[in-house]
Order: C-alpha cells, then structure tokens, then sequence
C-alpha cells in the first residue's frame, strides 16, 4: 500500500463533502477501466436498479483491483459516469461500504446521454497507487 496524503480543503478552495480535492502518493500507478453492473458470467445485475447497479460495480473494481495487488486504500481518483445525477446517492451508499468517509479518494462525476447499451445506469473508473517511496 502506497502513502497516501487526501487533502480536502486546499487553501482557497471550498471543501469537498462527497470526495477528496487532492490526492497525493508515490509508487506505481494502478488504471481500472471504468466498470459496468456485470457479474462474472457476463450477467447484467439490476436492472433498472441504481443501488444493485452500483454494488455490482463496486464489487467488480475491488476485483480489479485485487488482481494488481490493490484495495480501495489504494485509489487515489474515482471517475463516475451517469445517466442520471439522481442516482448518485445509491453510488454513495455503494462506495461507503468499501470507502470510509476518512479516506475519501478525489473524485468527478459526470452525466452522459447513455453508455455502451441502454440498460446500465453508471460506470465508474478508478486510478490507484500502489508502494513505493
């Protein structure tokens, strides 16, 4: 796990309540392409379901992350994109079973006219940074 310092509150930049403005770590940098409400076998999980959406997804990036050797620790930047902005708190109730609000990562959000078919609701993507000094 990499030393991570979350800055949420730069001097002269409104707090952040949601995410963390800066992020900062050294080592090697870990790039989770953004991840869609699928199970293991291909399975769309949720549909029309915000919340089974975003736990599906959530659970697919910590997947992804173990597998380079990564926990949400680790992420220093989420990238969510949705379809509607409305479901944004059921993102949130996903991320704080895996991210303590003490270690939120920096964050963007954005709301997109539809992604790769029309029944997934979110996509999220994150970086993360692994050791090194």
């Amino acid at each position: 796990m990499s030393e991570l310092t979350r800055i949420p509150a730069p001097d002269g930049v409104f707090p952040a309540a949601q995410y963390s403005h800066v992020v900062m770590g050294t080592g090697r940098l870990v790039a989770v392409a953004g991840q869609i409400a699928v199970d293991e076998d291909g399975k769309l999980v949720g549909e029309g379901d915000p919340e089974a959406q975003a736990r599906q997804v959530f659970e697919n990036l910590r997947r992804c992350l173990a597998a380079a050797g990564a926990s949400f620790d680790d992420v220093v930047k989420l990238t969510y994109f949705v379809t509607d902005m409305a479901h944004m708190p059921a993102i949130r109730a996903a991320r704080a079973e895996h991210i303590p609000d003490d270690r939120l990562p920096a964050a963007s959000a954005v709301q997109v006219a539809a992604l790769v078919r029309p029944e997934f609701l979110l996509e999220i993507e994150a970086l993360a940074v692994l050791g090194g000094r």
